[in-house]
């Protein structure tokens, strides 16, 4: 790649947003194409959690602290809120608390730079923990929370002031470099970079048809805004969190927890559900979610589900007001042995998609590593 190339960025979602500032930073023209009126896919369907310490240790670890770090260099850029509240991990059963225990132990040498807080440490954190039956949790202060709605316009609204050509509503039909042809115009370009979300057969199906890649739809909630001003702190996972994210499979005390979970709470795995909670600008707070797996998406959300949620949401989080203002689900893209998706399928043109529920705190670092590479 060098200053002055003229790359076309296909998708707006974050992943094709991080490709265009990173080109737009390093001096290339950046052409980027949506096919929709604005991005409205997994980007804004989500925690808003940049969220290292889901990471599995090593690469993907690295990974995500590097994109952290061009996150909030892009925030401040574009004048945009986020909350650095990090994160805490809390415990309710004696091996969750044995997870978290072990992890605050081994995982600052992997890179993890976490605490074990006891109970009363963990309330100091918090007030919006429940305290009967608190064993105590983890800290770690490198999570970030965004209001992804918020934070996908306004970056794709920074990029356009700053001279990124942001063509919505025209999506690519054809990349035959220097050649990129959508419905209304042919656009030449150097080389192009491929962000498409879900959508895996649009513009290189034999490509996508090889790739082993599935799809994964979640349902989350949101409540209404909190009375007074009041503020969750630290985005807020639980035991069941443990047995989800890679980061704590170094632990060899996991296996006991996920045996108990399968045993006391079935449906739980059936739906691969976990609970998540973090708030937004205007004080709502988003929960979730729950993990149907497979190419085949049902447009039909559970009501059970959002009670699963809920209800476990309820074991660890006191909130002033429980009322949910919106339900949804989202989609996105995965591959069930690689952490993320890319390919070459012609020269000058790269394929990254396929994060899986990581795109927010992976996008950036992603970015950055595709870029020598085109």
């Amino acid at each position: 790649m060098t200053k002055g190339m003229h790359v076309v960025v296909v998708g707006g979602g974050i992943l094709g947003l991080a490709h265009a500032y990173l080109l737009m930073r390093r001096g290339c023209r950046v052409s980027l194409f949506e096919r929709g009126p604005r991005a409205s896919g997994a980007s804004i369907r989500n925690f808003g959690m940049i969220w290292p310490i889901g990471q599995p240790a090593g690469e993907m670890h690295a990974i995500a602290l590097r994109s952290r770090e061009i996150w909030l260099e892009a925030l401040s850029r574009a004048k945009l809120a986020s909350v650095n509240a990090g994160s805490l991990h809390v415990a309710y059963q004696d091996d969750e608390a044995e997870v978290l225990r072990e992890f605050s132990e081994i995982g600052p040498a992997a890179g993890y730079p976490c605490a074990w807080l006891d109970r009363a440490g963990v309330l100091e954190q918090s007030n919006a923990v429940k305290p009967e039956g608190l064993r105590g949790g983890i800290w770690s202060g490198t999570e970030v929370i965004v209001d992804p709605r918020r934070v996908v316009a306004g970056i794709t609204e920074y990029l356009r002031i700053s001279g990124v050509e942001m063509h919505f509503g025209e999506p690519v039909r054809r990349i035959k470099l220097p050649i990129v042809e959508t419905a209304v115009k042919t656009t030449h370009a150097d080389a192009a970079i491929v962000c498409g979300g879900d959508d895996f057969e649009t513009l290189f199906p034999e490509v996508f048809a090889s790739s082993g890649l599935t799809r994964c739809k979640l349902q989350m909630l949101r409540t209404h805004p909190q009375p007074h001003g009041w503020q969750l702190g630290p985005a807020l996972a639980a035991g069941l969190t443990l047995r989800f994210y890679k980061a704590f499979q170094i632990c060899s005390t996991l296996r006991r927890l996920k045996e108990r979970i399968a045993r006391e709470k079935p449906e739980y795995d059936r739906w691969a559900i976990h609970v998540l909670a973090s708030q937004t600008a205007d004080g709502a707070v988003t929960l979730g979610d729950s993990h149907e797996y497979g190419l085949e998406v049902d447009i039909f959300d559970k009501t059970q589900l959002d009670d699963l949620i809920l209800r476990e949401a309820a074991t660890f989080l006191r909130l002033p007001d429980w009322r949910i203002a919106e339900r949804w689900h989202g989609v996105y893209s995965l591959h069930p042995e690689k952490p993320f998706f890319e390919a070459e399928p012609a020269p000058g043109v790269r394929i990254l998609t396929a994060a899986g529920g990581s795109g927010m705190t992976l996008s950036f670092g992603l970015g950055e590593r595709t870029l020598p590479r085109l």
